[in-house]
């Protein structure tokens, strides 16, 4: 008789375009702290001018060779970024054999694209410099929403809170050159938390670049 073959055997040479893929503690926003597997997607569809990720320097690497390396890690948390993961062709069959493995799946996505079912918590970075394409596409709902500052926020800040309901929203400052512009975003954080009857902002940094871990 032969031996069925299992789905992450049938889809074993399924190729991902992929950064980079490493275990940490999560950095930014509700869960930080939590010991996470990264996996970095190539390829984005924004060009944010700020963006400290060279999505566009990756290899390719099969479902296979994806799973061998995850599965040599001690977290049970996966956060899938980029880049731009929701763009990835065959996405839901990496997360699929993640999820039939037991894995918690966490995205990181920019909010114009929808989301694979198979993702347990959705942290979304809408961009202001891209206001006008969340008018026309953008996620139903969030668990978190982290903003860079990069401007005058409060207008677009307001439109995701109108759009993108979340349990939780974050200001996050904007490193150039490796400072960050903390004194505007806890000003404008500030202005946010001044308004009636809104959702109270918080302040979301990238601890791990302060602790000096990826």
């Amino acid at each position: 008789m032969m031996q069925a073959v299992s789905f992450s055997q049938r889809f074993a040479n399924t190729e991902y375009r992929i950064v980079e893929i490493f275990e940490t503690l999560q950095g930014e926003g509700f869960n930080t702290g939590m010991p996470s597997i990264f996996i970095r997607f190539g390829k984005c569809n924004l060009a944010c001018p700020w963006c400290d990720t060279n999505y566009n320097q990756y290899t390719t690497k099969t479902l296979a060779e994806i799973m061998a390396v995850v599965r040599g890690f001690s977290a049970k948390n996966i956060i899938i970024t980029g880049g731009e993961p929701t763009i990835q062709p065959n996405l839901e069959r990496l997360l699929d054999v993640l999820k039939a493995e037991g894995y918690f799946i966490a995205v990181e996505t920019n909010g114009l694209k929808p989301v694979p079912k198979q993702i347990d918590y959705i942290a979304t970075s809408p961009k202001r410099i891209y206001q006008k394409n969340y008018l026309k596409h953008h996620i139903p709902f969030a668990h978190e929403v982290r903003i860079v500052v990069d401007g005058d926020m409060l207008e677009f800040c307001e439109q995701i809170e109108n759009t993108i309901p979340a349990e939780r929203y974050y200001l996050s400052p904007c490193e150039t050159d490796g400072v960050m512009n903390m004194l505007e975003t806890i000003a404008q954080l500030g202005k946010l938390n001044q308004r009636s009857h809104k959702p109270r902002w918080q302040l979301s940094i990238q601890t791990h670049k302060m602790a000096g871990i990826e």
